[in-house]
């Protein structure tokens, strides 16, 4: 569990491109209240605390539309063609929920993974860097031996290359592969071994 002043250094160091594995329920659309923040706020959620889990961790690659201006807005996007919505759906009532999520790579804003992926090989000491940003938020986390879920193959090898002997590492699809939340959910149940 995390208390609340660690709640609030989060917030403040990380907010921009980290977030939680908590949504608002959904409405009457799958993609309805994804963006809801609400349930972020302790005055609002009395009861947010005790759901964060900083012992899991997912991890996306970068943040494809640059920082997000609201903190912990990160997988909670509500634009249309966003399928963060996935993630909700496959994680509520899990174990899962209440995981702490973020990116691997800080401040890159690029869509397509494979660019990320090239840049990366051309630019090792970036990829250094940002492995030691994770790190340090592995540590401000308070965690010590936490379960690291890689959205992807790309952040999956990027894991593996940098922290294969410190942390457990596992991978599941990308949310934004095409199928649909139900199969979602099939797919991240049978991996993590839940329901």
């Amino acid at each position: 569990m995390i208390n609340q002043e660690k709640f609030e250094f989060i917030l403040e160091k990380y907010g921009h491109y980290a977030s939680w594995a908590i949504w608002a329920d959904v409405g009457e659309k799958p993609k309805s209240n994804i963006g809801d923040l609400s349930v972020f706020d302790i005055n609002h959620n009395p009861g947010l605390l005790e759901q964060l889990n900083p012992d899991v961790i997912f991890v996306g690659l970068n943040v494809s539309r640059g920082l997000m201006e609201d903190p912990l807005a990160n997988f909670h996007d509500a634009r249309p063609e966003a399928m963060d919505f996935k993630i909700r759906y496959a994680l509520r009532g899990s174990p899962f929920w209440g995981a702490y999520m973020t990116d691997i790579i800080k401040d890159f804003d690029q869509k397509e993974s494979r660019k990320v992926w090239s840049y990366l090989r051309t630019n090792k000491q970036f990829e250094i860097e940002n492995a030691r940003l994770f790190h340090e938020e592995i540590n401000d986390l308070g965690t010590h031996n936490p379960t690291i879920i890689a959205f992807g193959d790309v952040v999956y090898r990027i894991l593996m290359r940098n922290f294969r002997n410190d942390y457990r590492i596992l991978k599941v699809p990308h949310y934004s592969i095409f199928c649909s939340k139900e199969t979602y959910r099939e797919k991240l149940s049978r991996i993590l071994q839940y329901e």
